[in-house]
């Protein structure tokens, strides 16, 4: 009960917090806007870079971890492409639903894992983050092609992939950590000193900015896809997860932590790529606000059980 009190309850009182400011006119869409910028290009890599790069030379890469985690974003994957052949849901709304049902919201999940695992479990989700943000990036944008009413050439599709991976920030920040770490001597006291300080607002802005973006309202008459793919996202995916975190035997504290990652809600970018590529945007966001709020449940059984 201390854990989820003391890392999760915080989280989400800070999410609380931001649909106050929204609603009462403090802070408006365009502080948000100008928020989500920087936070996604500048303060959250800096996090990222920082953070993983300072674990230095004995930054380890557990193969059971990794494989374990990309088995279970690639079989969830392919349930949400299975139900939407047994449902018939359709093409609009499949490259949406197959990907709510698998992304997830790394400010959410850095601010549980910061509080409750310390530096050593964040080393441990920037390994996990750097490898499945490409992984689930090709999975959706493959997905979103293939279902999208727009007539994509392959050439079209492989361009789309390839933007779509070599310019997020976050992934860039992650390998650049990584090589950081385990190549070049400790940051200097100063830089050091600077990312801290850039740092320390990442979180707070993120959390902030995601509760000013729930909307209620956005669950009308979308309700039964939205649910389907929270089941997915944070019942199936956690169970398959555990099983093969068990099977390929990874240590207490990187289990701990991919527990987490399965537990989280479904990232808020998938509402802006659905928009993007012409699929139903809507339907993304009625996932997030919905596994956002049921996800309390989730990482605090999470946290309970494996902290």
């Amino acid at each position: 009960m201390a854990h989820v009190l003391n890392n999760v309850l915080p989280v989400f009182l800070l999410l609380a917090l931001g649909k106050i400011l929204m609603r009462s006119g403090l802070a408006g869409e365009v502080f948000f806007k100008t928020s989500d910028k920087l936070v996604y290009f500048i303060f959250f890599p800096a996090l990222l870079f920082w953070k993983i790069g300072s674990a230095g030379p004995g930054l380890e890469l557990p193969q059971g971890l990794i494989l374990a985690v990309l088995t279970t974003i690639f079989l969830t994957w392919l349930a949400s492409l299975a139900y939407i052949r047994l449902a018939r849901v359709t093409p609009f709304q499949a490259g949406s639903f197959s990907q709510v049902s698998y992304r997830f919201n790394t400010y959410i999940g850095m601010a549980v894992v910061l509080g409750a695992f310390g530096e050593d479990g964040v080393a441990r989700f920037g390994i996990i983050i750097s490898l499945a943000i490409p992984f689930i990036n090709l999975l959706v944008v493959s997905t979103l092609v293939w279902y999208s009413q727009t007539d994509y050439t392959l050439t079209q599709r492989i361009k789309v992939l390839i933007r779509e991976l070599a310019i997020n920030p976050l992934i860039l920040a992650c390998l650049a950590g990584i090589a950081y770490a385990r190549l070049a001597p400790p940051l200097p006291i100063f830089v050091n000193k600077t990312l801290a300080l850039l740092s320390a607002i990442t979180l707070p802005m993120a959390l902030l900015s995601i509760g000013a973006s729930l909307a209620l309202e956005r669950l009308k008459g979308r309700m039964r896809l939205s649910l389907v793919s929270c089941v997915l996202k944070l019942v199936f995916m956690p169970l398959a997860g555990y099983a093969l975190l068990r099977l390929w035997e990874v240590e207490p504290l990187s289990l701990a932590v991919a527990m987490v990652f399965f537990t989280l809600p479904t990232a808020t970018s998938a509402y802006i790529l659905s928009s993007q590529m012409n699929s139903d945007a809507d339907l993304a966001g009625a996932a997030i606000v919905l596994s956002t709020l049921l996800s309390f449940v989730t990482l605090s059984l999470s946290l309970a059980w494996f902290a």
